[in-house]
């Protein structure tokens, strides 16, 4: 089952929820803060793990750098 990221709009509060199915609407999810079913999911990245190991950065890389 995918993990999702939610924002509610009742309240603000971000929070995350385990979903039966990718196709589970979003007026079917329930803020664990205020109980409103007024949640909208938001965009995030997925962890990627290589060889069974976490993601690292690579040698020399800075990310608060920015690009270069």
């Amino acid at each position: 089952m995918p993990m999702f990221d939610y924002k509610c709009e009742a309240c603000g509060k971000i929070f995350d929820d385990l979903v039966s199915s990718r196709d589970t609407a979003d007026s079917e999810i329930e803020c664990p803060h205020c109980k409103e079913k007024k949640a909208k999911r938001l965009f995030s990245a997925p962890a990627i793990a290589v060889n069974g190991a976490p993601p690292t950065a690579s040698p020399g890389c800075n990310p608060s750098s920015g690009f270069s």
